[in-house]
């Protein structure tokens, strides 16, 4: 989807008056690259702004008349700008010093040749669908948002779960496994790929459902449709683990129930590469094209890029 008239007539006009740029702050080498893109900005007269991704607040504090937020770090910086980012709507553009980044729009050389393209008139929105989570812990509820997946899965102690999964109202199964996934396009490419389930097109609408490690249960992902609800009851004896999109784990007990249906938010992505370049890096990043050479892994979750 493109921009509306108003937004990119921003982009078309060369107006862009503030950037945000958020960093993997256990990364040195991203906050270096962060202050070194603040100061290009600067000298181009934009107004810039820079802040760890994983200060919400702080950042969040800034956010009032900015009209991009570029990422420095990987897949798992990206899904904390969106957590920031969301609720204005304001587009991401990522810069991969993680691994595979999946993500992000370009690696860290190619700063000089496309950060001109991105604060420019050249590009589009990619919007990407969400999903949102109803928790209900210890009788107490919450509402979660992930660009990835929602996780039910088992705590420490390394022992099957039981989750009860209606769909529309109407019993599915009840799974036993390590854990059962919901995830959006965008996830299907992360932890649900890595437990057997399909690649979804990016901009599809549709949820994904896939088990992990289920004993003498289905062991089939499933293609839900955009209004599918999905109700995860968890059925254990000893504690679980909610998580959205692996970096927000919640303890959950026997009886909680978490409801995902998609989000009413969309993740707005400023890409420069072509719409058909998803193919071509795809087949290549699960080859095992890696980012900063001597970069050292973060655990992030189910994400292995920061």
């Amino acid at each position: 989807m493109f921009l509306s008239e108003e937004f990119y007539g921003k982009y078309r006009a060369g107006v862009l008056k503030k950037i945000g740029i958020l960093y993997h702050p256990r990364v040195e080498a991203t906050q270096r690259k962060a202050s070194e893109i603040e100061g290009i900005l600067r000298a181009r007269g934009i107004t810039a702004w820079v802040c760890s991704a994983w200060d919400k607040t702080g950042a969040a504090g800034r956010l009032d008349g900015t009209d991009l937020l570029l990422t420095v770090g990987g897949d798992g910086t990206v899904l904390r700008a969106v957590q920031i980012a969301v609720p204005g709507n304001i587009p991401i553009a990522g810069i991969n010093l993680g691994k595979l980044g999946f993500m992000t729009e370009m690696d860290a050389g190619e700063v000089p040749q496309k950060l001109p393209e991105i604060i420019g008139a050249s590009g589009w929105i990619d919007e990407r669908s969400m999903l949102q989570a109803e928790a209900t812990i210890s009788g107490r509820s919450q509402t979660f948002h992930a660009l990835n997946d929602i996780v039910v899965a088992r705590g420490e102690i390394a022992r099957l779960i039981r989750v009860e999964v209606d769909i529309d109202g109407e019993r599915l199964t009840t799974y036993k496994a390590d854990g059962v996934i919901a995830a959006t396009a965008t996830g299907s490419t992360g932890y649900a790929l890595a437990v057997g389930g399909p690649i979804l097109y990016p901009q599809s609408p549709d949820i994904l459902l896939v088990a992990v490690a289920p004993h003498l249960s289905p062991g089939y992902a499933l293609v839900l449709p955009e209004t599918a609800t999905v109700t995860l009851r968890l059925q254990t004896y000893q504690p679980g683990t909610l998580s959205i999109d692996g970096h927000v784990n919640l303890a959950i007990a026997d009886g909680d129930v978490v409801t995902v249906k998609r989000s009413p938010h969309t993740a707005r992505f400023w890409r420069v590469h072509p719409r058909g370049s998803f193919y071509t890096s795809l087949e290549e990043k699960l080859r095992g094209k890696h980012g900063v050479p001597g970069r050292k892994s973060q655990n992030t979750g189910h994400n292995s890029n920061p």
